[in-house]
């Protein structure tokens, strides 16, 4: 599934109410770290092996989305993939582990601790003693050091994405040995934990040459248990080999490919045989189980195929029992003698050979599938639906709190996560994800979901049910709805840049009654609510009851029966309908979040809110819509680390004036924020007191939740093809992979494995 992503809860709920048409924002809920914070929802996938069981050598093929631009990390077109690398082949002081939280990589440090907290911080690391860089030089303070100056911000030269952390260092310096390396800092920094991982080597972060350009395309010395062979921008894969000078456990396999896949084209590589092991999307997940699925004990032919459908060859089978072209000339024969004409004698021929090929395509597919199998687990990223607060309606906290009252985030999780067979539970929290220490479910300063309440906080806003409306002139749209890009309007797609509606779909104005079907309780229409593909073209579909005259038995209702509930009038403030703009990608790896579009979008219109669903290309969906503000309502994911303090800041930061009287963001894309909330996440970075650090983090939790500029709803599936005898790899979790560990078993060493337990 794909998803935009960007690399870097209160115990007590609260209730949100109103008083006489005035909005009542409730006293937020004392926190205590108290509460422990549970554990992840799902365990990792990967196969895991004894290293005793996996084979010596090999080459592991992987898919990842793209070949990096730079292979250092603190640049800011980093991504997925540099970081992968950087994983592989550089120092890293800590690790996360399978909860989330930083532990220490006893690979490189063999201790670190504060020693000191008055007049200053003071840090001391003891370096392992056989560390060194692929080209024998230790590593130490020199690189430690070198690291701390191209990242502290105070010389503009280097090309730095971020410097948290850094800019609190005061300096860094040899301590009592070669292998001690001293970090004193000007102000206390609760997540130093978070610093010098990963390490470059004073070659790469020595001058701003180095940095800025020298570790674009290569890393000529590494210190980890691979090493970057090349990056291939022809063939579009960077190449990983096994480091001679690596002290640790040594590497089990010989080479990690990493190969840019599309992720529409990853299932056509695992059935040629190109990739070991790739994320993929539901459908393909859905496809390599089925092959991995049961099997006619007789000829091995897989029973099943896609959807459910006889595999070919298999009972049930058209072809069943034929054997090539004997069978096509008995079907002549037959349709001759039975007063065929020749010329359809051959068309049913050539009919039943192009569904005989098609069957033995769809088989070979089984077959080459059947060698993989599909290792899920749920990442550490969640996705949120994102208000954008800058301007328009949602500038108004009422009616951002009204679209957030409105979502059923129980059912929007099910929709995504049950189907795919893991734990359907929304997320709770803005800064952490269960199993994390800081985790606790905020969502009660906000309020549960309910309709009623939403209206009420509409109503308070001037957001009148079946208001007047005035007709809208040549170029004037309704309220909330602008830009361009690909739009629908009854299923048709269009360009943008239409004047007003034209060429827009907006939900709820489809010709129907607002009340055929739905059920304002629940903000679905029907048992099962919108269908997996609803989402794409908006449109919304009746409950399917009988009540015509003349309707099946029981269709009529008991003399006194209430009418069902019916879907709220749109809603209208001086003269124009509440209309939010609702931008989406239009990939083919996005269709999980148009179906929860879809979902939201039934569900707003219960409260009486229109979206207008925009698709745009995936390359242009976060920087021209979301980065921009160029959006209502968007959804993308965010990714949970050990460190909430300092990465989780910049996200919900009030925005403040730039120099040149721009609005400075930093990645806070939906513009809500506050002083609280900036304050709490300043006191939680600089006190090293652990659970006063959690208490402070929830507050704040709490604090994002009243303001509703984001809504968690999910986190993130990771679904992953991987080959049957590939071990210690696939879906990791929290856990950060351990790439010396990765390797094929052995010959004979494959057995059966326990299934991941969402609650181990």
């Amino acid at each position: 599934m794909s998803h935009v992503r960007v690399g870097p809860r209160a115990v007590t709920r609260s209730v949100a109410f109103l008083t006489a048409g005035v909005l009542a924002v409730p006293a937020l809920a004392g926190c205590t770290s108290d509460e422990p914070a549970g554990k992840p929802l799902a365990a990792q996938d990967v196969a895991a092996a004894a290293r005793s069981r996996v084979a010596d050598g090999g080459t592991l093929r992987w898919a990842v989305d793209s070949v990096p631009e730079t292979l250092n990390a603190f640049q800011a077109d980093a991504d997925d993939t540099t970081n992968r690398v950087a994983q592989a082949v550089l120092p890293a002081m800590y690790r996360t582990d399978e909860t989330g939280r930083a532990a220490r990589n006893p690979d490189y440090l063999e201790s670190a601790e504060v020693v000191d907290t008055e007049p200053k911080q003071v840090v001391v690391y003891k370096l392992n003693q056989q560390a060194v860089w692929s080209d024998g030089r230790e590593i130490g303070a020199a690189d430690f050091a070198a690291q701390w100056r191209a990242l502290s911000g105070k010389d503009s030269a280097y090309w730095t994405a971020r410097n948290a952390g850094y800019d609190r260092i005061e300096k860094v310096e040899r301590g009592g040995s070669d292998l001690e390396v001293k970090v004193t800092f000007s102000r206390p920094y609760a997540d130093w934990q978070s610093l010098f991982t990963p390490l470059y080597p004073k070659d790469v972060t020595g001058t701003p040459d180095a940095f800025n350009d020298g570790a674009r395309r290569e890393l000529k010395v590494t210190a980890g248990p691979f090493a970057v062979q090349k990056v291939d921008t022809k063939d579009d894969e960077v190449v990983l080999a096994g480091n001679p000078r690596w002290w640790g456990e040594p590497a089990k396999l010989e080479q990690i490919v990493l190969r840019a896949v599309p992720r529409d084209k990853r299932v056509s590589e695992l059935v040629a045989g190109k990739l070991d092991l790739a994320e993929v999307d539901p459908e393909t997940a859905d496809e390599v189980g089925l092959a991995a699925g049961p099997r006619d004990a007789g000829t091995g032919t897989p029973l099943m195929g896609p959807q459910g459908t006889p595999a070919a060859g298999a009972p049930g089978s058209p072809l069943a029992g034929t054997q090539g072209r004997s069978a096509a000339q008995a079907l002549r024969s037959w349709a001759l003698a039975n007063g065929s004409d020749e010329e359809a004698a051959e068309e049913e021929v050539l009919a039943r050979e192009e569904r005989r090929e098609t069957e033995a395509k769809a088989q070979r597919r089984q077959r080459a599938l059947s060698g993989f199998e599909v290792r899920k687990s749920l990442e550490p990223a969640y996705t949120q639906l994102a208000l954008n607060g800058a301007d328009g309606p949602l500038a108004d906290e009422r009616v951002r709190r009204a679209v957030a009252r409105a979502l059923d985030r129980k059912k929007l999780a099910e929709a995504v996560l049950k189907p795919l067979g893991l734990p359907a539970e929304p997320v709770g929290s803005h800064v952490a994800l269960a199993g994390q220490p800081a985790y606790a479910d905020g969502s009660g300063a906000l309020g549960d979901q309910n309709a009623k309440e939403a209206r009420a906080l509409l109503a308070d806003a001037g957001w009148v049910p079946g208001g007047p409306v005035k007709k809208t002139e040549k170029g004037e749209k309704a309220a909330g709805a602008e830009g361009d890009g690909e739009k629908e309007k009854d299923g048709k797609k269009s360009e943008g840049g239409d004047d007003g509606d034209e060429g827009t779909y907006i939900v709820g104005e489809d010709g129907k009654n607002p009340g055929d079907g739905g059920d304002s309780g629940d903000g679905e229409n029907g048992e099962g609510g919108a269908k997996a593909g609803d989402a794409e073209s908006g449109e919304k579909h009746s409950s399917g009851k009988n009540t015509a005259q003349g309707g099946a038995p029981g269709a009529y209702a008991p003399k006194g029966t209430a009418a069902p509930a019916a879907a709220a009038a749109p809603v209208a403030k001086d003269g124009k309908a509440l209309t939010l703009r609702f931008v989406l990608p239009s990939g083919p790896g996005s269709e999980a979040l148009r179906t929860v579009a879809g979902r939201v979008s039934d569900m707003l219109d219960e409260i009486g809110i229109d979206t207008a669903i925009t698709k745009v290309p995936d390359e242009s969906y976060f920087k021209d819509h979301i980065a921009s503000g160029e959006y209502d309502l968007a959804l993308y994911s965010w990714p949970a680390t050990a460190f909430p303090a300092t990465d989780a800041r910049p996200v919900y930061a009030k925005p403040v004036p730039a120099a040149d009287g721009s609005l400075n963001v930093a990645q806070n894309y939906t513009r809500v924020g506050t002083d609280q909330v900036d304050q709490l996440f300043d006191r939680a970075m600089s006190t090293l007191d652990g659970k006063e650090a959690r208490d402070l983090l929830r507050k704040a939790d709490s604090r994002i939740w009243a303001a509703a500029g984001s809504v968690p709803l999910y986190q993130r599936p990771q679904l992953t093809a991987a080959r049957k005898d590939l071990a210690n790899a696939g879906a990791f979790g929290f856990e950060t992979p351990v790439y010396e560990d990765m390797g094929f078993l052995k010959k004979g060493a494959r057995g059966p494995r326990p299934a991941a337990s969402p609650s181990s």
